[in-house]
């Protein structure tokens, strides 16, 4: 058998990665096993539907890594792979199960039927429907179509027995049929649920694994008596556990956002990834923009294999001290069956530390193939030779590739450059030994060869030492003169980078500054 496993998200919204979450728990059984991950697409509810949503979930998976063989904007054999093109095959499972006697039209209204579930309330007693307005007879369609009534179409599910089924998570389960209630898999517009279509297109696409989220365990023998009852073989089931919100054992929703923020690791990345698209000039709402939503580490600059390392652990484990893994490592190493049945935590701190690794231990050309087009979006004239430069010296200042942007004033015309204003003042405007310092050190740049950090810091130690004075009376304004800030990485190595006519121009603009 080969394996083939499936995840069908719905384009009513942005990438959660919650649904990544699964969609890798299903990607990475398929690789294992040397099988076929399908990426197909749930738009059977048009009114939920926004066509250009799919655009980044499918850019999602891309930018992580998580490739698919058959599906949107790929293909296969097994198509189509949007349900919204599938509706005469779902009309033809609908009859069979009607032609079966294991489905029936049903003309109640929406009044009758609340009616109904009041009434089993009053009485304290579980709801199940009468069939009152069954149609089992052409006659019977016949007669209440004459009131002007509108027809669904409903399983006729068992009221006795048992739905047993094998899951690889939770074990073996068992189901009491009269709990399950006559769902519509039809409605009255003629168009198909979820339920049906669901499926017919596992059927359709050949899966053999159904691997979903916990939510999705009470579907399951509904589908298995569709299934059964069309004559398909079912497919086996995992039902993987929810990720939860920080702190909590409630499902991660990316509609709490506000809630959220008052946890302060998830509030810390929330407002770093703001500050990066403010300088990027990206157009942001806690409602698209923030730490539960795929694009927000892209556009930010996570490293994608730090996201996937950090999701493969929220509800699975190898050991209980394997933490990094390739990969190469992630396919070899997973299984079902070291999935955790409890909801997973979703810690903010966590994934922060799991970029911070993955950044430190990626290779410096890598680095800056991720952090230059950063400064090419915020519209700076960046060279690879310089940004290499700026990492190297940076450190691990820079924890995602936005971070650069921090050094955005290194690529600044050395007549625009923006002052920390404060510092300007306080080591500038109020420091004039500091300022005789800086003028008369800025004619001794033109002569230092190689302009290299080591070179630049003897010369400023041979200055001080010839003026008579203390290294911090002019470390200082030389800083905020040449960078615009009073803080950053070493400030030999920021001068090298500025480079001589850099440094020299930008120093005659800050006292030019002073004066005026």
């Amino acid at each position: 058998m080969t394996v083939r496993t499936r995840f069908a998200p719905s384009p009513t919204g942005y990438l959660h990665i919650g649904g990544v979450r699964t969609a890798l728990f299903n990607w990475l059984f398929a690789r294992k096993h040397g099988g076929q991950f399908i990426l197909r697409i749930d738009d059977t509810d048009q009114q939920r539907n926004v066509a250009e949503a799919l655009a980044p979930i499918l850019s999602g998976f891309r930018w992580l890594g998580i490739d698919w063989d058959e599906g949107a904007e790929v293909g296969g054999p097994h198509g189509p792979y949007y349900q919204s093109q599938k509706s005469a095959r779902y009309q033809d499972a609908v009859r069979q199960l009607i032609d079966k006697g294991l489905a029936y039209h049903d003309f109640a209204t929406p009044e009758e039927l609340k009616a109904e579930r009041e009434s089993a309330e009053k009485e304290k007693r579980s709801y199940l429907y009468s069939r009152k307005w069954l149609a089992e007879t052409p006659a019977d369609r016949a007669r209440f179509e004459a009131e002007g009534r509108k027809s669904t179409v409903r399983l006729k599910m068992p009221r006795a027995g048992t739905c047993r089924f094998h899951d690889h998570i939770r074990g073996d389960m068992a189901i009491d049929w009269v709990s399950e209630q006559d769902h519509v898999i039809q409605r009255a517009d003629g168009s198909c649920l979820y339920n049906l279509a669901n499926v017919v297109d596992d059927f359709d696409m050949k899966i053999t694994h159904v691997i979903r989220a916990e939510e999705h365990l009470s579907n399951t023998a509904r589908q298995i008596f569709i299934a059964q009852g069309l004559g398909y073989p079912l497919p086996e089931y995992a039902h993987v556990p929810f990720v939860a919100e920080p702190g909590s054992k409630n499902k991660l929703s990316k509609r709490k956002i506000a809630q959220y923020l008052k946890n302060q690791d998830f509030k810390k990345i929330y407002e770093h990834g703001q500050n990066i698209a403010a300088v990027l000039g990206l157009t942001t709402s806690a409602d698209t923009f923030n730490p539960v939503i795929v694009d927000f580490f892209e556009q930010v600059g996570y490293l994608p294999h730090a996201i996937v390392n950090y999701l493969l652990l929220l509800g699975w484990s190898l050991d209980d001290k394997t933490e990094f893994f390739t990969r190469e490592e992630m396919i070899k190493s997973f299984s079902l069956e070291r999935v955790n049945k409890a909801p997973a935590s979703y810690d903010p701190s966590k994934l922060w530390a799991f970029q911070d690794h993955h950044m430190r231990a990626l290779p410096l050309a890598d680095k800056v193939e991720r952090c230059l087009p950063f400064m090419h979006k915020a519209g700076h004239a960046a060279d690879a030779a310089k940004v290499e430069l700026i990492i190297r010296a940076a450190g691990d200042r820079i924890k995602v590739a936005g971070d650069i942007l921090d050094y955005a004033d290194f690529f600044a015309p050395d007549h625009a450059l923006k002052y920390d204003e404060k510092a300007f003042d306080k080591r500038l405007r109020k420091a004039p030994e500091s300022v005789r310092l800086l003028t008369a050190y800025k004619d001794r740049l033109a002569g230092i060869e190689p302009f290299d950090a080591a070179k630049l810091e003897k010369s400023v130690q041979d200055f001080v030492a010839a003026e008579g004075t203390k290294l911090e009376q002019i470390i200082h304004a030389l800083r905020v003169a040449v960078t615009g800030k009073a803080v950053g990485f070493g400030l030999y190595e920021a001068l090298a980078i500025v480079g001589k006519q850099g440094c020299v121009k930008r120093i005659e603009v800050a006292l030019a500054k002073i004066g005026n």
